[in-house]
C-alpha cells in the first residue's frame, strides 16, 4: 500500500469505521472520511487528523470530489432498519459509491459484507441478499473488491454482543428459537479491524471474497451460555419451536434497547449458519490469529464495565428521524413552542457543563426519573427507540451520539449542549442545556424544550406535556444546579 496516497473511509460514524479510522492514522496513513453530518465527529479524538467530506451516498451529486486522489476505498454501509425497500436503498447507494470511485480512477475497494451461505428449504433474509447484493454492485464497476464474509461481531458496543448481554443478563431463562440452532463463527471486532488494514497489503489484480470468523463454531444458544459462563451467571435454556423472527424481535426489544426494526433483519439474517467455508484468511493474513470466543467475550465485558466502549451500534443515525437539516437555533422562532428555566448556580460554568453533559444513561435526569421511564415505556409501544439505549460513556459525550432517547446535535464545551428527540412525537422536539458565567464565581444555568409541532397533534401534544413540563424542568434545573456545586467542592 502506498502511504502517500489517502484512504477513503466511509461509515466513520459508525461501528466499525469509527474503529478502523483512528487505527489507520496509527498505523501512518492518511485518511478521508464521507459523512452526512460532520459535526457528528467533531468530538472525536482523531476529527483535527482527518480530510472531512460532507456527501452522502444516496446523492451522486455529492460524491463529486470526494474521490480525487483517492486509491482505496473502504465502504462501510449499510441501510440496516430502513424497512421496507431498503434493498433498494443498498443497491442505489453502493451503485453510486462505484460509479463515482471508477470516474476518479479508485483501484480498490474493500467491503464489509455478511458472512451466511442461504439454505433453500428456509426463505433467504433479505438482508443476507442486500448484503451479498451489494457486493456484486460494487464489483459491477470494474475496480478490484476485496469484499469480507463475517458473521457475528463480539466487542463492547457491538449490536450482536448487546443482544448476548442484554438476553442474558436480563432474564434467568435463555429463550431459544429454532434459529438460536443455526451455526456461526463469533468473531472479536479488533481481529475484524486486523483484516481490514492487512487487506491494503494484498494484491488488488482481481476482485476476491474473503469469508473470516473465530476459531469457535457455535450456536447463537451456545453463545448465550458462553456470556452467561464469563458473567459467572446461572441460565437455563427454553427451547421454543413456535417463535418467529418477528416474536424473537419484540422478545429482544422487551428486554434489550434494540428495536424491532433493527433487531428482525438481524435475526432472520442468524436462521442461515455463518460457517468459514473455506481457509483463505488463513492463507492471506497468516500473522492474524483470531482469539476464541470466550477470551473476546471477556475483553469486551472488561471494557463494557470499565466504561471505555469506544463505538456503539447507536451510534447510527435513527433513520425514522428523516434527512439531517440546519441544526435549530433557539430563541423567538415563528411556529415553535420553547419553555425556558433559569437557575443561578453556585459553581463555574465547567461544573454546570460536566453536570449537564452527564445526564441520561446511568446517572439518569436527576427529577422524577420515573415520569422518564414512563416516556420511554410509551415510545417503545409504538416502536420509538426508548429510554433503554443508555450512553456510551459516563461522562465522556460526543456530537452525534445516542443518549437514552436523545441525539447529541451540539456541543460547545462549558456553555451548551443541544439534544435532539428521537422518541416518536407528532413533530420535532429539542433540549438544550446552557451556562454563562455571572459575577462573584457564579453561573447562570439555563434549561430550553423547544418544539415544532405537526398537524393538529402537535399543538395538542404539547399542551398536554405542559404541566408536567413545569415541574420536571425546574425539578432538573435545580437538580443539575446541586450535582454542579458538588462538583466543584
Amino acid at each position: 500500500m502506498n502511504q502517500t496516497s489517502t484512504i477513503l473511509v466511509t461509515g466513520a460514524t459508525g461501528y466499525v469505521g469509527g474503529r478502523l479510522v483512528p487505527r489507520l492514522l496509527e498505523a501512518g496513513h492518511r485518511v478521508r472520511i464521507l459523512v452526512r453530518d460532520p459535526a457528528r465527529v467533531r468530538g472525536r479524538s482523531w476529527a483535527e487528523k482527518v480530510d472531512i467530506h460532507k456527501g452522502d451516498v444516496s446523492n451522486f451529486d455529492s460524491l463529486q470530489d470526494v474521490f480525487t486522489g483517492i486509491e482505496t476505498a473502504y465502504y462501510l454501509i449499510h441501510s440496516l432498519a430502513q424497512g421496507k425497500g431498503f434493498i433498494d436503498v443498498e443497491m442505489k447507494a453502493a451503485r453510486n459509491f462505484a460509479r463515482a470511485a471508477r470516474a476518479a480512477g479508485v483501484k480498490h475497494i474493500i467491503y464489509l459484507g455478511q458472512l451466511g451461505q442461504p439454505d433453500n428449504s428456509k426463505p433467504v433474509s433479505p438482508y443476507l441478499m442486500a448484503r451479498h447484493q451489494t457486493g456484486e454492485v460494487l464489483k459491477e464497476s470494474g475496480i478490484p473488491v476485496t469484499e469480507f464474509r463475517v458473521g457475528v461481531i463480539v466487542g463492547s458496543g457491538s449490536i450482536t454482543f448487546e443482544m448476548i448481554r442484554y438476553l442474558t443478563e436480563r432474564w434467568p431463562f435463555l429463550v431459544c428459537p429454532l434459529w438460536a440452532y443455526t451455526f456461526g463463527q463469533p468473531i472479536f471486532i479488533t481481529d475484524v479491524l486486523a483484516y481490514l488494514i492487512s487487506a491494503l497489503d494484498i494484491s488488488t489484480d482481481e476482485s476476491r471474497i474473503i469469508e473470516i470468523g473465530g476459531p469457535d463454531q457455535l450456536t447463537f444458544t451456545e453463545m448465550l451460555l458462553g456470556y452467561s459462563i464469563e458473567r459467572g451467571l446461572t441460565r437455563f435454556m427454553l427451547p421454543v419451536r413456535v417463535m418467529t423472527p418477528a416474536l424473537s424481535a419484540y422478545w429482544t426489544r422487551l428486554v434489550s434497547p434494540i428495536t424491532v426494526d433493527v433487531a428482525r433483519p438481524i435475526i432472520e439474517m442468524m436462521g442461515s449458519n455463518a460457517i468459514v467455508s473455506n481457509n483463505d484468511a488463513e492463507i492471506l493474513f497468516p500473522h492474524i490469529h483470531p482469539l476464541p470466543y470466550h477470551q473476546a467475550v471477556r475483553r469486551a465485558i472488561l471494557r463494557t464495565d470499565s466504561n471505555t466502549v469506544e463505538t456503539s451500534w447507536s451510534d447510527a443515525l435513527v433513520t425514522s428521524m428523516g434527512e439531517i437539516g440546519t441544526p435549530v437555533i433557539l430563541g423567538n422562532t415563528e411556529g415553535f413552542y420553547i419553555e425556558r428555566r433559569e437557575q443561578v448556580v453556585d459553581a463555574s460554568p465547567e461544573a454546570c457543563y460536566l453536570a449537564f453533559t452527564s445526564l441520561g444513561g446511568d446517572t439518569g435526569w436527576l427529577f422524577w426519573d420515573w415520569t422518564w421511564s414512563i416516556r420511554g415505556w410509551m415510545d417503545e409501544s409504538v416502536g420509538g427507540v426508548g429510554l433503554r439505549r443508555g450512553r456510551r460513556h459516563a461522562t465522556d459525550l460526543r456530537v452525534g451520539e445516542a443518549v437514552d432517547f436523545w441525539r447529541v446535535e451540539a456541543l460547545e464545551p462549558n456553555r451548551l449542549m443541544r439534544l435532539r428527540a428521537e422518541m416518536k412525537v407528532p413533530g420535532r422536539a429539542w433540549l438544550e442545556c446552557q451556562v454563562k458565567p455571572i459575577t462573584d464565581g457564579k453561573s447562570l444555568l439555563q434549561i430550553n424544550a423547544l418544539f415544532e409541532p405537526k398537524g393538529v397533534s402537535g399543538p395538542l401534544y404539547w399542551y398536554c406535556l405542559y404541566i408536567p413540563h413545569v415541574f420536571i424542568f425546574s425539578g432538573m434545573a435545580r437538580k443539575i444546579a446541586e450535582r454542579a456545586k458538588n462538583l466543584a467542592k
